[in-house]
């Protein structure tokens, strides 16, 4: 047998590849320390050779000692104690007696409760425990919500009927069940003609994604709209259809939605949009006026010259114009309530907003970035009446993501996301709507909405923006994985080696990364690291982490992440859950941090 620190090569056999075992010894020491438990996990590297590992477990870090050390006595922490610790540092100056005793409460099913008060054990199990979450645990909607639409940020999704790709995926209404279900208030569906022209459906034009029946669709927004939230639902509908369809629609959504649907009666709306507040419980439709369908087929002609494509366009807008009250879908055109624009004038005039008139404009994330570049104050001003919803580039055939914070921080309150994908930029929007009770509806920071003395907004762009705050994270420790995942998941030959990025996603000054060392060959891996972020607009930020596996000869293998919205992350040492790509929690495995805001 050959023993090294790291870990011992033995001969003993076994019988498969991968196997391994797991020996616990308890310690017996003296009557002031608490048992603990010393573990041996072995890997089966060939058919002679065991690598064996020292497991540690997961113990409370130096810093939790001694806070624990200086706000307890004999070794206990009794609800007094307790109380002072979590108003002076956990900074919850509203807690109070009950709001301890249900500390308490909650720690005796964990076996480390005592009448007199907890032990270390227990005041560490408390940090590690869902109550401390960094977010408020209320899950209450604490902002206000009787501003105009335009004043706030929408959980947006784009072909929201998608199960996959862009290009032949299937169509169904699951998609629309569960982004309803997580909290997504935005719902797209693509109409077009059926095949023998006689009814709409559901599909992806001038693609071989299936298609999904109308109908099915509308009662699966009707039955799902406000299972999450009761914050109004608002259905976009990219409509490429005649008339008399348009017309059958009409029909179809006002007897799926009856009581529920929203209409304009008035004028009342004209100049500003109704209050999320105002709209609970209803649904809205948003779309282009009728005739849209004429454009479309313009647009999607045969010829290839654009100054010919350009005359017919110009055409069929003064037909639309001239068209008969009979002849246009005038049941279709008041069921809008959200009215979608043309962007008329190209990137020149686009934001030239009608002063007596709000509407919804869609743009490519294209378009976005290249207005964010020369007009970025002008898309903040435009954004402070009229709504603006961002859709992926048409070339995103793979349902893949862009980065939402450039419309964010420009004011796009509607930034349209493929929620069946997986990634960083998926990870970002769920944790920008964990914000304001998971509602669906986040409010837009001051900084949006508010203009100088001489009419000017705030530019994101700008490089003079003084630092308002500095944040300081310190990483102690993670646990879980073992618990979660084989033992073999991370590492064939060995326990994983974590290390951990966590960053700030916001205004362009305040984007930044930092990473921990690799803790090699640990499953609770401890870094006890601090990082600092000086941040200019603290209230367009979001605080991400992801967790990943070193490996020196493969890609870093995936151990989890989380994307928490700074204006809400409490003070304070939290334990923070990781979640797997899609954003579902993990049930173990979580990180022990603490969080301190410094304003400057």
């Amino acid at each position: 047998m050959v023993t090294t620190d790291e870990h011992t090569c033995d001969t003993t056999s076994f019988s498969a590849i991968g196997s391994y075992t797991l020996t616990i010894f308890l310690l017996l020491v003296n009557g002031s320390e608490r048992n603990k438990t010393k573990m041996k996990e072995s890997f089966k590297v060939c058919f002679c050779c065991v690598r064996s590992f020292k497991v540690k477990t997961s113990e409370p870090p130096q810093e939790i000692k001694k806070l624990f050390d200086d706000y307890s006595g004999d070794g206990r922490m009794s609800a007094d104690e307790m109380l002072r610790f979590v108003i002076e540092v956990q900074g919850e100056k509203q807690a109070d007696a009950n709001y301890v005793k249900d500390i308490f409460h909650r720690l005796k099913h964990h076996g480390v409760f005592h009448p007199r008060g907890i032990h270390l054990e227990g005041f560490y199990r408390y940090l590690l425990s869902d109550f401390n979450s960094p977010l408020p645990p209320s899950g209450e909607v604490w902002q206000d919500m009787n501003q105009p639409l335009s004043h706030y940020f929408l959980y947006t999704g784009h072909n929201s009927y998608l199960t996959g790709n862009q290009l032949n995926s299937r169509s169904s209404t699951e998609p629309i069940v569960k982004a309803l279900r997580s909290g997504v208030r935005v719902i797209e569906l693509d109409l077009w003609p059926n095949s023998s022209g006689t009814e709409a459906e559901v599909r992806h034009g001038g693609t071989l994604t299936s298609t999904e029946d109308l109908q099915k669709c509308l009662n699966a927004v009707k039955e799902n709209a406000f299972v999450a939230s009761e914050y109004p639902v608002v259905l976009t509908l990219e409509d490429h259809l005649p008339p008399d369809l348009q017309k059958k629609v009409a029909k179809m959504v006002s007897k799926t939605f009856g009581e529920t649907l929203f209409r304009c009666t008035t004028d009342e709306y004209t100049e500003c949009f109704p209050s999320p507040e105002a709209l609970k419980n209803k649904i809205l439709i948003s779309t282009k006026p009728p005739k849209e369908y004429l454009q479309t087929q313009v647009s999607l002609g045969s010829t290839t010259d654009e100054s010919v494509k350009a005359k017919k366009v110009k055409d069929a807008e003064e037909l639309i114009q001239d068209e008969d009250e009979d002849t246009v879908a005038i049941e279709y055109r008041d069921l809008i309530s959200i009215h979608a624009g043309n962007r008329k004038g190209g990137l020149k005039n686009c934001l030239n907003g009608d002063p007596n008139k709000v509407i919804r404009l869609s743009m490519s994330e294209q378009w976005l970035e290249t207005l964010a570049k020369t007009r970025g104050p002008d898309l903040v001003k435009f954004t402070q009446r009229n709504i603006l919803r961002i859709f992926p580039k048409t070339t995103r055939i793979d349902s893949s993501n862009y980065d939402p914070l450039v419309g964010w921080i420009h004011g796009a309150q509607m930034v349209a996301f493929n929620m069946q994908s997986h990634g960083k930029f998926l990870w970002m929007m769920q944790g920008m709507f964990k914000a304001n009770g998971g509602c669906g509806y986040v409010k837009k920071p001051d900084v949006l909405l508010s203009s100088g003395p001489g009419g000017e907004t705030f530019d994101p762009s700008s490089k003079n923006l003084q630092i308002k705050t500095v944040l300081k994270v310190k990483i102690y420790n993670g646990e879980g994985w073992n618990m979660d995942f084989s033992q073999d998941h991370f590492d064939r030959y060995s326990p994983p080696d974590f290390y951990a990025r966590i960053g700030i996603a916001g205004i362009p000054l305040d984007t930044t990364s930092h990473k921990t060392e690799t803790d090699t060959d640990e499953w609770f891996p401890v870094w006890d690291k601090e990082f600092e972020f000086p941040l200019r607009v603290p209230e367009l930020a979001l605080l991400y982490i992801i967790v990943k596996d070193y490996d020196s000869n493969t890609q870093n293998d995936f151990a989890g992440q989380t994307c928490l919205p700074l204006s809400e992350i409490r003070p304070g040492i939290r334990a923070v859950r990781l979640h797997d790509r899609a954003g579902e929690v993990y049930k173990h495995p979580r990180l022990l941090v603490r969080f301190v805001l410094e304003p400057r």
